[in-house]
């Protein structure tokens, strides 16, 4: 079926003398949110003229991948981690092109090539920028994001040379794991007294810490990096209390901040996030935004912006088929996992080791833990227990109503 509600266009990227192109749909942002919407704009709406705009110089890919399975699984390579957007979905992709603005009241943006592009609905799918420390611009310093990034660090690991890893939050502890099983001496600083242990219950934090000093991971704990210097025999980074680490290379996994500075430009509510309603509409109907970068109301856990893999695709693929027609709601609730060694864990809601735990140790490994706030189960955390994603839904949505003495052996 046909887009009805879009304005009708010419061939994708048409225009006339005091036209500019015009497209359907157009998607700022190059991630996977970006492929599960336009794919599913094109299963909805397979005659819609679609056009991404990215700044990455890589077409969509599978985000996890760059600090996971291509470093541990040798046959798997940034070919078969290519998502195959433009064949599934017909979008023309523009990369290494960056949106300077956007004019609501006219239906264009504008881009850094000197293009004014007219749109009939926008999905701004910007995600966000790696959080920066005060480091010298050097390719050996890796302020870890993008496909570009994982294939510079790659570049400078592996033959026993040495890599400090700052930030002991997921994006952190995989790339440490997975600099260390590819001949890489590791030094991994964290803020954290117990890696982990701000996240996760004590007992659990001390296992997680564990498995990294026996893979070989060297751990600086309860430190930050303030500063770094460079030289032509390597880096240095500063610390807090005034010591100091040598490096070949430093890679940075600090999260990110999420890219609102179009919208806000634009005139749209931002408040962490591009604010958006359960449609993922933001505060002009014909504008939405989706991802790391969009601030929803989750039907379980209210408002929150989520920057995981889950909440990508399935934002994508619901704001895809409602920027083509569908009236439908965004009503998962996402849950973010990481894989460090044999350590497999899932979480749905908020991880925060500063709430009232109660671990439910499962023997072999295994344990659930829930994270209490105000009386109610605020969180979920998954060690090594697979297959109970619902259950753990099942057990927020219960909120407050489920006893506490209830919870142990609950999932």
């Amino acid at each position: 079926m046909t887009d009805s509600n879009a304005p009708d266009t010419a061939a994708p990227g048409a225009r006339t003398a005091d036209a500019p192109e015009a497209y359907d749909h157009v998607v700022v942002g190059g991630g996977m949110t970006a492929d599960a919407a336009v794919t599913a704009i094109h299963e909805a709406a397979p005659d819609a003229t679609v056009l991404v705009v990215s700044d990455d110089v890589d077409e969509p890919y599978t985000r996890p991948a760059l600090s996971k399975k291509l470093w541990i699984d040798p046959d798997y390579s940034e070919a078969d981690n290519d998502l195959g957007t433009r064949e599934a979905s017909g979008a023309e992709i523009r990369l290494r092109t960056r949106v300077t603005g956007i004019d609501r009241a006219a239906r264009t943006l504008t881009t850094d090539d000197g293009r004014t592009v007219s749109w009939g609905r926008l999905l701004l799918a910007t995600g966000g920028s790696p959080t920066r420390l005060d480091l010298p611009d050097d390719d050996r310093v890796v302020h870890f994001r993008t496909a570009a990034d994982y294939r510079r660090l790659r570049s400078l690991s592996g033959g026993g040379r040495h890599v400090v890893v700052v930030g002991g939050s997921y994006i952190g502890t995989e790339l440490a794991a997975a600099l260390v099983q590819n001949d890489t001496r590791v030094t991994l600083v964290t803020p954290d007294d117990v890696l982990g242990g701000s996240v996760f219950p004590a007992e659990i934090a001390t296992r997680f810490q564990a498995a990294f000093e026996e893979a070989g991971v060297a751990l600086v704990r309860g430190r930050r990096v303030e500063r770094g210097t460079a030289s032509d025999t390597g880096l240095r980074l500063e610390l807090d209390d005034g010591s100091a680490l040598d490096a070949d290379a430093v890679a940075v996994g600090l999260g990110i901040a999420p890219s609102t500075e179009l919208a806000e430009a634009a005139g749209l509510e931002v408040e962490d996030g591009i604010v958006v309603d359960a449609s993922l509409r933001t505060s002009d109907p014909d504008v939405f935004a989706a991802g790391d970068v969009a601030s929803y109301p989750d039907r379980i856990l209210g408002r929150r912006r989520v920057e995981h893999v889950d909440n990508a695709k399935e934002q994508g693929a619901v704001v895809g088929r409602v920027m083509a027609g569908s009236t439908e709601q965004y009503g998962h609730t996402p849950y973010y996992y990481s894989r460090v060694f044999d350590i497999s864990y899932e979480a749905v809601g908020t991880l925060d080791a500063s709430l009232e735990t109660i671990v439910d140790d499962e023997g072999d490994g295994a344990a659930v833990a829930y994270y209490l706030a105000d009386g109610a189960v605020a969180g979920v955390l998954l060690w090594n227990v697979e297959g109970a994603r619902d259950a753990a839904r099942a057990v927020l949505a219960e909120g407050a109503d489920l006893s506490r003495d209830g919870l142990v052996g609950r999932i």
